[in-house]
């Protein structure tokens, strides 16, 4: 070895001297980040495991236990929340069924036979004995209620009218039954009178009174009782009845007569529609729903009667394939 060579410093050593000198990053201090890097991820790792396992310290175990409520949480937003209610009438049987057909307007509900007081359509004004038939339906509900003490009354229909503001049809005929005294029947129809606010056709009149009825009593109806017009009874009883698997022997009608010979023309079309469209939900049904619904209140949320939220969101030319809890 010369004297330059044993008395200088290498070349590699001034290098590393020279870089570190500078700022800069020498080959050495690579392997010294990458070794401290594996020992940061192996740590990781370790603790990571432990969590995992429930072994560990009291944060692993802290982490397995957030994990898991995250997991639960996760599961149980997949599944519709069960109602956190009480059924206040859970001893009522059967339903009786008024199919509304108007909203009531006017501030003296004792003098609903005055059809200014009602939100009529054109035909209905033009139509005598129209508000008439409405008073009848309402009695019809409460002496068909009063006969039965099992049996729920249920008067059905939305917030169909824009001109009427954001009120209900159900509510104007609670309220109109309510200023006649209940013809006579009292608290003993009244404490078992209710409304269903959100149907806009007759499907949905005895569909949203099912859920209705399940939401009071907790079970559903041993027997359906319909009041309507009469020329409506075939589309009550087979059409409507079909579409949901109603039992054929569980199910009756109280009808009034047509006011109008053309009502039965109309009828017929609007059978043929629901025949081919059983749930409404498709073209010409579905286009009705949407313009008897001006203040978007939507139908019937399967939250408050859940064994039905198959049926409430299916649409389809065939009959509703699953089970239900009346079949």
């Amino acid at each position: 070895m010369s004297d330059s060579a044993s008395s200088t410093p290498s070349k590699g050593i001034y290098h590393r001297l020279y870089h570190r000198r500078h700022g800069f990053i020498s080959l050495d201090n690579k392997y010294c980040i990458g070794l401290l890097v594996f020992l940061v991820v192996t740590v990781l790792f370790f603790l990571e495991n432990a969590a995992l396992t429930g072994k560990g310290d009291g944060h692993g175990v802290a982490l397995v236990g957030n994990r898991k409520a995250m997991v639960e949480k996760t599961d149980l937003s997949k599944k519709r929340a069960q109602p956190s209610f009480e059924h206040p009438m859970p001893h009522v049987k059967s339903l009786v069924l008024v199919a509304c057909h108007s909203v009531f307007t006017g501030v003296d509900w004792r003098n609903a036979e005055d059809k200014n007081n009602w939100a009529l359509l054109e035909y209905q004004r033009r139509t005598p004995g129209q508000v008439e038939s409405f008073l009848e339906h309402i009695k019809l509900g409460v002496d068909e209620a009063a006969r039965d003490e099992n049996s729920m009354l249920v008067f059905s229909g939305g917030q169909t009218r824009k001109q009427a503001g954001p009120r209900s049809e159900a509510n104007g005929y609670w309220t109109v039954a309510e200023a006649n005294g209940w013809f006579g029947h009292g608290d003993s129809v009244r404490s078992r009178a209710f409304t269903e606010e959100h149907s806009r056709d007759s499907l949905e009149n005895v569909l949203f009174s099912l859920c209705r009825f399940y939401e009071l009593t907790g079970s559903y109806p041993e027997k359906i009782v319909v009041v309507s017009y009469e020329f409506k009874e075939e589309r009550f009883l087979q059409t409507h009845r079909k579409a949901i698997k109603w039992p054929e022997n569980r199910i009756e009608f109280i009808g009034t007569p047509a006011l109008d010979p053309k009502a039965y023309e109309g009828e017929e079309k609007t059978k043929r529609s629901f025949e081919k469209d059983p749930y409404g939900c498709q073209g010409e049904l579905s286009a009705k729903r949407v313009k008897r619904d001006p203040f978007a209140q939507g139908g019937y949320s399967a939250d408050r009667c859940p064994d039905m939220e198959g049926l409430l969101d299916y649409c389809g030319t065939r009959i509703y394939p699953k089970r239900l809890p009346w079949t």
